[in-house]
Order: C-alpha cells, then sequence, then structure tokens
C-alpha cells in the first residue's frame, strides 16, 4: 500500500442504483470505506471491519432490518464536519471549501484512512454532487457518476417516506426551482411526477456545471441501466477507472451479487401514461436527458 491512499468518490441523486455500485466495488480488497457503525457512533470504522464485511454474503446490507453495510455516513459526517455537507439547499462548490470546514473534511477522512490502510478511501454521496467542494478538499479524486432514467428515480423518490416533495420546493430538499422550471411545474398542475423529474434535471445540471471543473480522465459516468445489462464489463470498467485490478478475491465477492433488470422499467406500472408524457415534457432540454435517455 502507497502511504497515501487514492480518493474516490461514487456520486448520484439517489434511487439511481449508487448504492448497489457502491457496495459491490467495496468488495474489493484494496477499497477502504466507511461502515455504518461509523454512522451510528459505534466505532471508527476499521481495516477489520473492511476485512468481515467481505466475507459475509450480499444479504447483509438489506435495507429495512439490522444491517452491515458500506455507508454514506451522514450522520457521522453532521457530527465531525458539519450539516452543510449533509442536507445543503444547493450544490457545494470549491468557494465552500473554507479553511475550517475543508480542514473538518479532510480530517474526518484522515482518521478513517489511517484506520483503513486501503490503496483507495472510496466514499459514497447522493443528492448534490458536491464534487467542487470535494476536489477542494482532495485534489485529484476520482469520480464514478451513477446515472438513471430520471422516469424511474422520479418514480422511486415519489414512493419513498423521505421524499418532502409533497411540500413543494419551498419545502423539500433541494431549494426553489429556477424560474422556468417553476413554469413547467405549474403548467402541470403542480403535478408530483413532474415535480420529481424537476428535481432530477436541477441535479444532474448541477453536475453537468461540477463536470467542468474536473479533468475528464477523473469523472466516469455510468448508466445504472448499462451496470444491469452488463455488470461484468460496466464494474470492470470502474475498477480500471479507480486504478484497481479484477483480483480473484475480488471476483469472489462479486459472484455474491444476483443483479437483475426485472426493475429498471417499473415505472412504466408505476406511473400513469399522462405522468410519464408530462414528465417527459419536464425533461425537454436536459443535457442529461437527451444524451442519456431519450
Amino acid at each position: 500500500m502507497s502511504d497515501q491512499p487514492r480518493i474516490g468518490f461514487v456520486i448520484g441523486t439517489g434511487r439511481c442504483g449508487s448504492t448497489l455500485v457502491h457496495e459491490i466495488l467495496a468488495r474489493h480488497p484494496e477499497n477502504g470505506f466507511v461502515t455504518n457503525l461509523d454512522d451510528k457512533g459505534v466505532r471508527t470504522s476499521s481495516r477489520l471491519d473492511n476485512q468481515l464485511w467481505r466475507r459475509l454474503p450480499a444479504s447483509v446490507t438489506t435495507k429495512g432490518r439490522f444491517r452491515f453495510a458500506p455507508s454514506e455516513a451522514y450522520r457521522a459526517l453532521e457530527r465531525e464536519v458539519s450539516p452543510v455537507l449533509v442536507d445543503p439547499v444547493r450544490d457545494l462548490v470549491a468557494a465552500d471549501a473554507t479553511p475550517w470546514l475543508a480542514g473538518r473534511m479532510q480530517a474526518f477522512v484522515a482518521t478513517r484512512t489511517a484506520r483503513l490502510q486501503s490503496e483507495v478511501f472510496l466514499h459514497k454521496f447522493t443528492g448534490w454532487p458536491r464534487t467542487g467542494f470535494l476536489e477542494a478538499c482532495f485534489p485529484g479524486a476520482t469520480i464514478i457518476e451513477i446515472v438513471r432514467d430520471p422516469r424511474a428515480v422520479a418514480s422511486s423518490w415519489l414512493q419513498m417516506p423521505w421524499w418532502h416533495g409533497h411540500r413543494g420546493p419551498g419545502e423539500w430538499h433541494f431549494g426553489p426551482l429556477p424560474t422556468d422550471q417553476h413554469d413547467v411545474w405549474e403548467r402541470h398542475g403542480r403535478s408530483f411526477p413532474v415535480l420529481a423529474a424537476l428535481a432530477w434535471r436541477l441535479l444532474m445540471d448541477a453536475s453537468d456545471a461540477a463536470r467542468k471543473e474536473v479533468p475528464a480522465d477523473r469523472w466516469l459516468t455510468v448508466r445504472y441501466e448499462d451496470v444491469v445489462a452488463d455488470p461484468r464489463g460496466r464494474i470492470g470498467a470502474m475498477l480500471a477507472h479507480l486504478g484497481l485490478d479484477w483480483t480473484p478475491e475480488f471476483e469472489a465477492g462479486f459472484a455474491r451479487y444476483s443483479i437483475e433488470s426485472a426493475r429498471t422499467d417499473a415505472f412504466r406500472r408505476d406511473l400513469s401514461p399522462a405522468d410519464l408524457t408530462a414528465m417527459e415534457d419536464a425533461l425537454a432540454g436536459s443535457r442529461a436527458y437527451a444524451e442519456l435517455y431519450s
């Protein structure tokens, strides 16, 4: 292992498949990660925790029950860094990396990397990309962005108990809508599916802006649908992006996952044709939607 680990971040909108990707990548013996023991305040994650988790079946990460898994560690980040990193009203950019805040973020990662002793420290963030802030804190960090069809993401958000879109853009997760997008929402009768689609667009617009600040060779965008269609090929590309080989140890961990495409288009069942038409209208003009899904 080198003296200083490489830093990698998996980012995504949420409900986009980034958890599955992060957990599969975490099966690699040279990827170090924070576990939910850290988030619960049990103790700071260690190399032993990572090794133990890799020996366990994929079912230990199943949500909705007691679980032991890689974590975004938002509660730990809120305690040790700042709530601004956890639930910002807008994307975090380089200017947000004030000496105080950047120092706390760097200390958070330094504490974990000292205990994890891995070639790569790999962490996941969902919602706003935050990569401007992260790049300022960790110059040279590697970014893996997972994207998913906005109609699938929006449909999933609408079914989550933590989704606050029903309160409107005055009280949800992402701050006010730009005027033109607010007008779209009004035109569609303040439709909640349309608002969820506009949230995806808001996050992807932020990602487009953030990507311009990171050299292209350090930013990899992968569609979730492509991971499902070719898991070995897409996961292999992500490992290579992190500078890691597909090792026998990783193969053993990868084999524990069954990746199915059954729900990639479940949104067509869960949303009405009128909802889908309205959402597609709301997404018109989105660079990400036009290039990746339309």
